[in-house]
């Protein structure tokens, strides 16, 4: 079997048996591809068995030299441990050349969170007397309330709205479902929306029929247009900060973790596998205290 045969199968497996999204999956195998390429630079005309642990030490090294960071080199080695994993599973391995090695070190970068009071002035950016502007209150309010992915937002489906119940289902990563609350403020600009714009529309797109937000075509929006809209509006609320829809979701969980919310609650509304991920905002929650001791304590100038 040669290389790409056997990435074929990898591939097979990610999406039967892991159940992948699409993007991750093309990450996943666009790393173990860069790894071919490098074989074929060095004219190493090796089989994936017959790989050795210093032929993947020598790349990840030439990876390093490319300029590409450490969080980079990090996720490609973590795509050729699966590749091997995959192996190994298959039989078709008795060991992996990946098993001693470790990902580079990478600090935790936090992320870029709005406080309350820019959030509201971002919505408050938004051009009412616009068409779309009772959709994009409608979706920023949605996505602040739920804390959802962009993918999430975008494929919000109706008939997945239980709004007078104050939930919404939302299908996330690896087409998992998950229930999510949803606050009063956000519903009522949903209802808003579809009554006064959703229900009007007579161009709807037939794969569309069920998505609640569309654009003026009648189709489901797309992830750079939600970035477009988000990034337009912080600029028009003068935010100098990197603003996008995962900024959104930041912002949801950390004022979530600052009002005491129970992490493990916090992890269920966001959709975090591991409570590790969730974490992160435990640390954003402590810098946020730390800053405001730097701030107002008479002795930490």
């Amino acid at each position: 079997m040669n290389w790409t045969s056997y990435i074929k199968g990898f591939k097979n497996y990610l999406q039967l048996e892991r159940s992948l999204s699409a993007n991750s999956i093309e990450a996943y195998i666009r790393d173990v591809e860069k790894f071919v390429q490098y074989l074929v630079l060095q004219e190493l005309n090796v089989t994936p068995e017959k790989v050795e642990q210093n032929q993947i030490e020598s790349f990840l090294q030439w990876v390093s030299e490319l300029g590409l960071n450490a969080r980079s080199q990090a996720r490609i080695l973590s795509g050729l441990k699966a590749f091997y994993k995959y192996l190994l599973m298959e039989d078709m391995i008795n060991v992996a050349p990946t098993e001693l090695l470790e990902a580079p070190k990478i600090g935790r970068k936090l992320p870029e969170v709005l406080s309350i009071e820019e959030i509201n002035e971002v919505i408050g950016a938004i051009d009412m007397s616009k068409d779309e502007g009772e959709r994009n209150k409608a979706m920023l309010e949605t996505l602040y309330s739920c804390g959802l992915r962009v993918s999430e937002l975008i494929g919000l489906k109706i008939s997945k709205l239980m709004l007078d119940e104050g939930f919404v289902i939302v299908i996330g990563k690896g087409d998992k479902e998950r229930i999510a609350p949803i606050g009063s403020v956000a519903v009522k600009h949903i209802k808003t929306y579809i009554s006064a714009k959703r229900n009007h529309m007579t161009n709807i797109d037939k794969e569309s029929e069920d998505v609640l937000f569309l654009n003026r075509r009648g189709r489901q929006l797309t992830r750079v247009m939600i970035f477009t809209i988000i990034k337009s509006l912080a600029e028009k609320a003068g935010i100098s900060k990197t603003v996008s829809p995962h900024t959104f979701r930041h912002s949801f969980a950390t004022h979530l973790v600052e009002g005491g919310a129970d992490l493990r609650a916090v992890q269920e509304m966001l959709g975090h596998e591991s409570i590790t991920t969730t974490e992160i905002y435990t640390h954003l929650d402590r810098e946020y205290l730390r800053q405001a001791i730097l701030d107002f304590h008479p002795r930490a100038k």
